[in-house]
């Protein structure tokens, strides 16, 4: 009997992602892992019980958890959910430790062995696990489709006899991997495009895709380390907050991507650039879980200014396409996964020297043993985290369609890992 792999259902959580797909169980089950996936699991990402089982998955409760020797998510378990774990259990997913050092504590008390994917090196042996990528390649795309349905004009161009429709002008604020396929679908459409980044060879990326790069002459480059973008300094900021200012005056749609290692999103547009648009234009701020890139965006809303602005803060964008996202993400997992599976046993063999593992490993037998972390204290379990936790209201609701509670925005300390130069 090989080792058990728990998949849980966290739909209720407001996640309608999920870590498994029929394809990657079929592969687990080829490595001699026994699968099981809880029930449900699948639901809002169009992956029925019936598909799981059809490849050899047993469909279990919440409970099956307390028998798994690894267990995949999407996102890090709640303290009060990481009771039912197995000691020494590996859980990976994607930690979102920054900020939740105390989550991370958590787990380490736990006793399971965390793995962050999001750490996940930049490397070629690694891209088929880079959850960023696969992620925010899909969010940039949904940006583009959720600006297009707030924004009531056709976005190409169209000559008819009854006259003209002038092409929408979009402009992408970093030239990651979100901002590349959102300028890709948006060019896709019809759209005329510009877009602008604070690393110089962001522009032959941008080129390549059909659309015009702008970057004022006074940042001549800023790329960090990783191929991401460093801090710009406030010299740097106020030449290149000019130069936007200019140029979002004249655009229908704006879509921002902006994102630092470690840091909170760098703000981008200021309220006064937001008030020079013109009334019916639309702004996606895909940072605005860790802050945002836009001042007056607010998580989980749309929020419509007083001169008729559209400043779009959906969550968890990925989320929002979870039957595409859940194939790409259960990929990734999987292709991770394999490389901590002795093929002879079908058992866990994590090599602590591994490059993978020394970049993504937060916990193991009881410590935090990722550098970054080393100095949370670990300690007793805090009285909260014996109740039960509540699900995030915003993320529930987002998850359902429905809007959340409104509430002030909130500035997160820290971002959600690594992000690409923009997401």
């Amino acid at each position: 009997m090989g080792q058990t792999v728990f998949v849980p259902n966290e739909a209720g959580q407001g996640e309608p992602r999920v870590a498994a797909s029929p394809d990657t169980v079929k592969r687990m089950k080829a490595l001699g892992l026994d699968v099981i996936v809880e029930a449900g699991a699948g639901h809002a990402s169009r992956i029925a019980d019936e598909d799981y089982a059809k490849v050899g998955a047993g469909i279990g409760t919440a409970g099956d958890v307390a028998r798994a020797d690894i267990v995949l998510r999407v996102r890090r378990p709640g303290d009060a959910e990481l009771k039912g774990y197995k000691s020494g259990a590996a859980v990976i997913a994607t930690m979102d430790p920054y900020g939740n050092e105390g989550s991370v504590a958590a787990m380490a008390r736990a006793g399971v062995t965390a793995f962050a994917m999001e750490f996940m090196p930049r490397i070629t042996r690694a891209q088929v696990m880079d959850v960023l990528s696969s992620q925010a390649n899909l969010a940039g795309y949904q940006a583009v489709i959720d600006a297009a349905a707030a924004y009531d004009r056709a976005l190409p161009m169209m000559m008819t006899a009854a006259g003209t429709v002038p092409a929408a002008k979009v402009f992408v604020m970093g030239a990651g991997v979100a901002g590349l396929q959102a300028i890709a679908t948006a060019r896709r459409m019809g759209a005329v495009v510009t877009a602008t980044d604070v690393r110089a060879a962001a522009g032959e990326q941008v080129a390549s895709l059909g659309a015009k790069f702008i970057m004022t002459e006074a940042l001549k480059d800023a790329s960090g380390s990783g191929g991401y973008a460093r801090e710009l300094t406030d010299d740097e900021k106020k030449a290149q907050a000019a130069l936007v200012a200019e140029h979002i005056a004249k655009q229908d749609i704006v879509i921002t991507t902006a994102l630092i290692p470690g840091r909170p999103a760098p703000r981008l547009v200021s309220a006064d650039m937001v008030r020079s648009m013109r009334p019916g234009s639309v702004i996606v701020d895909l940072a605005v879980e860790r802050g945002g890139n836009v001042e007056g965006a607010v998580a989980g809303e749309v929020v419509t200014t007083a001169n008729d602005v559209k400043i779009l803060g959906h969550l968890n964008v990925a989320g929002r396409v979870a039957a595409s996202a859940s194939l790409l993400y259960a990929r990734n997992l999987q292709a991770f996964l394999e490389t901590l599976v002795d093929k002879a046993t079908g058992s866990l063999s994590i090599k602590a020297d591994d490059e993978l593992v020394k970049a993504t490993m937060l916990t193991r037998d009881g410590a935090i043993v990722h550098p970054n972390f080393a100095s949370v204290p670990v300690g007793p379990a805090a009285p909260e985290e014996l109740d039960e936790a509540a699900p995030d209201p915003d993320m529930t609701a987002a998850a359902a369609g429905a809007a959340p509670k409104k509430k002030a925005p909130a500035r997160r300390a820290e971002p959600k890992g690594k992000s690409e130069g923009g997401v």
